[in-house]
Order: structure tokens, then C-alpha cells, then sequence
């Protein structure tokens, strides 16, 4: 038997709903936001990655799939989406957009070769948002409020916001000299990736997950003692507006997220989830000014997160929050005797006109069919026979009530509306017709 390949999963029953719930809900949110869809390839040039993400970073170096096309080009599936999205924002000159910032949002696959373990996949979804044309802290404060209000929209409990500033450029040139004459006597105690790193980014040291608890990582120099003036008013004025936003944070100065391109903010947002263990980080972000110069653009501040889908349906099924609601179908339609060709027409008719409808397909019994209309959750079952063929007055009953009506087929689309509005009692619920 051919299986899945390791690091994949199939998406299908309730968790395919949730999967569409958690789609809906970004959607509507992003609306709100007023920001715009922006779709990229699954896969691009080797030497986007290599030149946006960073040489340095484990994405780029231990992670990628990485391929040779027939044109015997170098390509890369997509790890992540900031990257293409910043491609596309320079291919397409968007840039020259008279709505600026240019305030975008993606949702998509990437893959990452690492060890498959909860949550983490080698082929996983992610959602994120780019703005790109700012440099207004004020941007900084709205990108962090985007997945916080996600999270909160969806149920999720226990959220905390942590945040630092690497600067601009002169404050991250004199931090990482400071970084290199810091850990230079002590290199030799350090993991082999924190060697290598050494030399080519420092601050990735603090990144490590392997010496994080050393007295050496928890006495190594604080950006903050580095920044110039404008980097410290850029922090202040985004922790103003968080609190403005009511947004509580925890600022963590050993916080350097694992990508080369941030400048100014860098946060993460994690959940206090009972079980959830350590790896509890469900999204991260922050500035990147020099991301679209890099990758062949004019200077663009940028700002941005993303967030795994895999690690958030994890905390969702330990928090026991279920956004799936399967309230069932509106209409069955049970074809009898010589209705099958009348039960299909107008299960479309039903369909077209707004109504979630399903139609026997399996010649079942009646008996059966009633069955099967239970287990679709059906509100209404529709009997169409030789005679409601010949007299065009379909048999409706209430699948909850067991009441039994006569209704002309011209007056369905109507009476369904009716009972439908008033078996929610919601007014909003009218089906468009």
C-alpha cells in the first residue's frame, strides 16, 4: 500500500471543517483589517531564499527541499512565505501603488525538512500578513493586534505577547561587535551551530535552543544598551500603542526570532495551555526595513508576521474548543417511482437558489432514506413521486417535527425561507433566493 510521505498528513472529516472555519475566520478578520490577499508559487528561485531568509538561518542551511529543474535551474519549495510575497512585491512593482502602505495577507503550504514531532510537519499551512511601504510604529503595534485578535476570536485562553528591538542598522552593527568581543573567549563552550554562527550573525547565538539555560547566554550583552536614539523612540512609541490597544506584552530582550531580516520589533505571541508543553509559541513576526532592498527592490520598510495552522490546532484540541458546527443540511430530496430526473433538477434549483441540499443517489429504501436524512441532520425531506411529478406539489416534511406538507413548486424557494428563518430564529439567516 502506496502511504502519505513522513512529515504529511491527510486533512478530511472534522478536521477538513475546522480547517475551513479557521480559513473563514482569517478571511473575515483580514476584511476588517482592510488588507489583501496575495497568492505566490509553491516554489521559486533557490537563490530568493538564500538571499531573503538568511544563509545562516537552519531554514536556509539543515531545511529546504531543494531541486534542479529541466531547465537545470536551482529551486526551492517555499519554507516560508515572507520571502515570495516580497518578490512578488517588487516583480510587480507594487510599490508604485497609490494606496501605500501596501497592506497584504497570505494563507498556503510550506515545507521544511526537519524532524516531524506535534505540530510540526514537514509539509504544514501558514498564515501570515506583510506591509510594506511604513515606518510607522503604529503598523508595528496593528501587525502584533492581528494574530492576538485572531486568537481571541477563536477561544483561545492564556495568550501572551513577548517583544524586543534589535534596532536599526547602526544599532545592530554595534551590538553584534559587541556579541563577537562577548562570546569570542568563550566560543569553545558553545554548540557547533552557535561556532558556526559566530562569525556570520551572532545574535543568532541567542536564538540557540541548545545552550539557552548557560550563564554565558543569560549574561551575554542586552540590545537595548546598544540602540541610538531613533531605534528607542521607534520601541517606545510601539509599546505605547500596544498599550494603547490594551494589548499586555512581556518584553524579553533575548528575543531575536530565527530569520536574518529583522530590524526594530521582533515579537512572538505564545498560549498558556494546559499540556501544551514548552513549545508553546503560536506565531511570530516584527520589521524588516531592509528585506525588499535586498531582494532587489528601492528601500521599502517592511513589517510582518506568520503563524503555523499545525501548532494552533494543536492548543485549540487542548483548550476544547471545537469551531466546527455541523447544524446539518437544509433539504434531502428523496426520489420515488419515476422522480428521479424531476428530484435532480430540482435539487440543483434548491442548490442555485441558497439552500445546502443532498439528493439519494443510492436508490435506497424509504425506510433507509429516512435514515440517511438523520444522519445528514437534515431540516427538511422532500418526497418526489408520479405524483408530485404529474401535479407539480412536492411533499415537504419537517425532518425535527415530523409535520407534513403539500407546497407547489413554484412556492418551495419561499416556504423553505419561512421555515428555515423561523426554525433558527434569527432574521439574519434569510437564504439569498
Amino acid at each position: 500500500m502506496i502511504q502519505k510521505p513522513k512529515g504529511t498528513y491527510d486533512v478530511y472529516g472534522n478536521k477538513g471543517e475546522t480547517f475551513i472555519a479557521l480559513e473563514n475566520v482569517m478571511k473575515a478578520l483580514m476584511e476588517k483589517y482592510n488588507y489583501e490577499y496575495v497568492r505566490t508559487p509553491l516554489f521559486e528561485s533557490s537563490e530568493l531564499f538564500h538571499r531573503g531568509v538568511g544563509e545562516t538561518t537552519d531554514i536556509v542551511s539543515k531545511e529546504t527541499y531543494d531541486f534542479k529543474d529541466r531547465g537545470d535551474r536551482n529551486m526551492t519549495l517555499r519554507p516560508e512565505g515572507t520571502a515570495g510575497v516580497v518578490r512578488s512585491y517588487v516583480e510587480n512593482k507594487m510599490y508604485g501603488n497609490a494606496t501605500i502602505p501596501v497592506k497584504t495577507w497570505y494563507y498556503g503550504p510550506m515545507y521544511r525538512y526537519e524532524r516531524p514531532q506535534s505540530g510540526r510537519f514537514r509539509e504544514f499551512y501558514q498564515f501570515g500578513v506583510e506591509v510594506f511601504g511604513s515606518e510607522s510604529p503604529i503598523l508595528d503595534a496593528e501587525v502584533i493586534s492581528i494574530p492576538v485578535n485572531f486568537y481571541k476570536l477563536l477561544g483561545l485562553k492564556g495568550l501572551k505577547v513577548h517583544i524586543n528591538t534589535l534596532g536599526d542598522i547602526e544599532s545592530r552593527t554595534n551590538y553584534r561587535e559587541a556579541l563577537i568581543n562577548y562570546f569570542k573567549p568563550h566560543i569553545d563552550t558553545l554548540c557547533e551551530d552557535c561556532k558556526s554562527r559566530f562569525e556570520k550573525n551572532p545574535l543568532r547565538i541567542l536564538d540557540c535552543k541548545v545552550d539557552h539555560d548557560l550563564d554565558i547566554m543569560k549574561n551575554a550583552p542586552k540590545i537595548v544598551d546598544y540602540l541610538n536614539e531613533e531605534s528607542k523612540a521607534h520601541y517606545e512609541s510601539v509599546k505605547k500603542y500596544l498599550e494603547a490597544l490594551h494589548i499586555e506584552y512581556i518584553e524579553d530582550p533575548n528575543l531575536v526570532r530565527g530569520l536574518d531580516y529583522y530590524t526594530h520589533t521582533v515579537f512572538e505571541v505564545e498560549a498558556s495551555v494546559e499540556g501544551f508543553g514548552s513549545q508553546n509559541v503560536l506565531c511570530g513576526g516584527g520589521r524588516y526595513n531592509g528585506l525588499v532592498e535586498a531582494i532587489g527592490g528601492p528601500a521599502t520598510p517592511g513589517v510582518g508576521f506568520a503563524m503555523g495552522l499545525e501548532r494552533l490546532l494543536t492548543a485549540l484540541e487542548y483548550e476544547h474548543v471545537d469551531l466546527t458546527m455541523n447544524n446539518g443540511i437544509d433539504v434531502y430530496v428523496i426520489p420515488m417511482d419515476n422522480g428521479l430526473e424531476y428530484s435532480i433538477a430540482l435539487t440543483n434549483d434548491l442548490r442555485m437558489c441558497g439552500f445546502s441540499t443532498d439528493i439519494d443517489s443510492m436508490s435506497r429504501k424509504l425506510s433507509s432514506n429516512f435514515k440517511q436524512a438523520d444522519k445528514l441532520h437534515s431540516k427538511f425531506i422532500i418526497l418526489v413521486g408520479e405524483e408530485e411529478v404529474k401535479t407539480n406539489i412536492l411533499t415537504v416534511k419537517n425532518n425535527h417535527t415530523k409535520e407534513e406538507y403539500k407546497v407547489k413548486i413554484e412556492d418551495i424557494v419561499d416556504f423553505l425561507d419561512e421555515k428555515l428563518s423561523d426554525d433558527c430564529g434569527c432574521e439574519e439567516c434569510n437564504h439569498e433566493n
